[in-house]
């Protein structure tokens, strides 16, 4: 039944209504009415981080690990504005959050009032919708469709913006059956003449591969099941983009690796020299693809996303079906099984053959040193240490992602958070920060760049204040590692602003904010440093000092196809020309 309540209450009944457990959020005068009713009551708990940068990343987190929407909550002006980053990071990631932002009254929008800004249209770019809610008996059908556009189709962060006034006027609220956009229906079935075209290229491959994204793991358990259940029962090779892994166990005999600018030498020669390419939930970003005219001349390209959007957007599908990947997988699997499970039996085994020479590269080798300890092997190193353990990770954004996507294995989706899109240095502490409030038991590991680390890390109060174990494994090398590699390559060694001067002490830094500090300089330090990180029962900054110069490696040149991969320094010189030195 409908019930009269003040705007402020409406939010948080809508939130309650919806199953939010947690919000992430920062006070200030427009969002004072909605703070005094989440101090009423106790069925929703408050996050105080200490940037709203912060909040939105952990409302990511929080997302990414459970598969249920983040929410944040922000006041009106610099509040939104310092938001923008995450929303942003959360659309070309498809993550759903939700932000609450204040705004002035109504009587006020519009003349340059305290901490006024229009909020609706700076982020209108960055959100899949927003809504300015002028009247307080708008606003729970506002909330309400908030969650539903932010969790179905493509999902993504959505933003609700509402005046002081309406927050403290009375308003009806309507329950969430009752309030559902019905102009809304995103296509989740895909076409069974399609699916049947697709099938039959899946019947007659004789180089096939899987190449899942983001979007199998967005779409839920059900679409992991059914790819790995797909997988198996052909014999398929399978490969996945930065934010699809764990989608596929790392630990299966037909996983290539990651594939893309950093992917592993068999996964983007496979990628090149297939005949039918099946993408479930990937978009072809230009970090997989490379040159496009070089992109898997070859094949012939079945494409599955729920995005009409991304279907021949950067690459031509000869197959493109739009629908969930659960619904679609389920659709195609029952299709091929009823046509009798065929495949090119011994095609794809001397496909096997040649992918097995490809992975006696050994693409991710590297040269170990007795007195310096190489990043690869610091994530070696803590693979080892974590692999039985009920772990999750996210990262910051550079060499050390790399290096971690290569080197540490997942079994299972949803354990991985990582900035993909947008490439969000500072991501990764409050991201920590969200999946460890979603997972209170479990170990939580950001693995960071010192620089990385340097954007957000004061939400390590937050960490302490709500007792969370996070662990920061920072990999040391003072220097902006990525630009100073493309520095290397591209701009003759002159490194130019991408040396960290001034560093503190991060050891001291971990016991200014309350934490646990360690530091390792040499590699015979790791193991029990390592296990002294594990072992303490708080969060803990590692300070791992890692070879100041290594590259990551291998890597596809900027403007350069799958096949002409580098494997090592030995084969950078004049690896990249000056059209490929824009596209970095």
């Amino acid at each position: 039944m409908s019930q009269t309540m003040t705007g402020a209450e409406i939010v948080l009944k809508a939130l309650k209504d919806q199953g939010v457990e947690v919000i992430f959020g920062y006070p200030g005068g427009a969002v004072l009415p909605i703070y005094d009713e989440i101090f009423k009551q106790n069925h929703i708990k408050h996050v105080l981080v200490r940037h709203e940068q912060g909040a939105a990343h952990a409302a990511e987190g929080y997302a990414r690990s459970t598969g249920k929407p983040g929410v944040l909550l922000v006041t009106s002006g610099p509040g939104a504005t310092n938001a923008v980053t995450g929303l942003q990071d959360a659309l070309m990631d498809s993550i759903p959050i939700i932000c609450i932002s204040g705004q002035v009254g109504t009587f006020l929008i519009g003349t340059d009032a305290f901490q006024e800004a229009d909020t609706v249209g700076i982020t209108r770019p960055c959100t899949k919708h927003n809504w300015l809610v002028k009247d307080a008996n708008d606003l729970a059908k506002a909330m309400h469709q908030a969650f539903q556009v932010a969790t179905t189709g493509r999902p993504g962060p959505v933003l609700v913006d509402i005046p002081k006034n309406v927050q403290m006027s009375p308003g009806v609220y309507v329950p969430a059956r009752e309030a559902k956009r019905k102009s809304y229906n995103p296509q989740t079935r895909g076409d069974l003449s399609d699916i049947r075209k697709a099938v039959e290229l899946i019947e007659k491959a004789e180089r096939p591969i899987f190449y899942t994204g983001g979007g199998v793991i967005n779409s839920g358990p059900n679409a992991t099941r059914l790819l790995r259940e797909f997988a198996r029962a052909t014999g398929f090779p399978v490969t996945s983009t930065l934010m699809g892994l764990g989608a596929y166990p790392a630990s299966d005999k037909q996983w290539l690796g990651m594939l893309g600018m950093h992917g592993s030498y068999e996964a983007n020669l496979a990628m090149h020299g297939c005949d039918v390419m099946i993408n479930i939930g990937a978009r072809f970003d230009d970090r997989i693809t490379g040159r496009l005219d070089a992109f898997s001349p070859g094949s012939k390209k079945i494409h599955v996303d729920i995005d009409p959007s991304s279907i021949n957007k950067a690459v031509r599908a000869d197959v493109g079906i739009i629908g969930d990947c659960a619904v679609v997988l389920e659709d195609m699997l029952r299709i091929w099984k009823s046509g009798g499970s065929k495949i090119q039996k011994g095609a794809v085994k001397d496909w096997w053959k040649q992918i097995a020479g490809w992975r006696a590269i050994d693409c991710f080798r590297y040269a170990p040193s007795e007195t310096t300890i190489k990043p690869q092997y610091a994530l070696q190193r803590l693979q080892a240490a974590i692999e039985k353990k009920d772990f999750y990770i996210t990262t910051e954004v550079g060499q050390h992602q790399m290096w971690a996507a290569q080197f540490l294995k997942f079994e299972e989706p949803n354990r991985w958070m990582t900035s993909g899109g947008l490439g969000t240095m500072g991501y990764g502490v409050p991201a920590a920060i969200g999946v460890q409030m979603a997972h209170p038991k479990s170990l939580v590991i950001d693995v960071a760049g010192e620089a990385s680390f340097l954007m957000t890390m004061q939400e390590m109060s937050t960490a302490v204040q709500y007792r969370l174990p996070v662990k920061i494994f920072i990999l040391n090398n003072e220097r902006l590692g990525m630009v100073r590699q493309w520095q290397q390559l591209l701009h003759g060694e002159r490194y130019s602003s991408s040396y960290s001067e001034a560093l503190p002490d991060f050891v001291k830094l971990a016991e200014a904010f309350g934490c646990k500090g360690i530091r390792a300089e040499k590699p015979e330090e790791l193991d029990g440093a390592i296990a002294e990180m594990l072992a303490y029962d708080g969060p803990v900054i590692f300070d791992c000092m890692v070879e100041k110069h290594e590259n990551c490696f291998p890597m596809i040149p900027s403007g350069k196809g799958h096949h002409e991969m580098l494997l090592g320094e030995a084969e950078t010189e004049g690896a990249i020309d000056a059209a490929g030195a824009m596209l970095v």
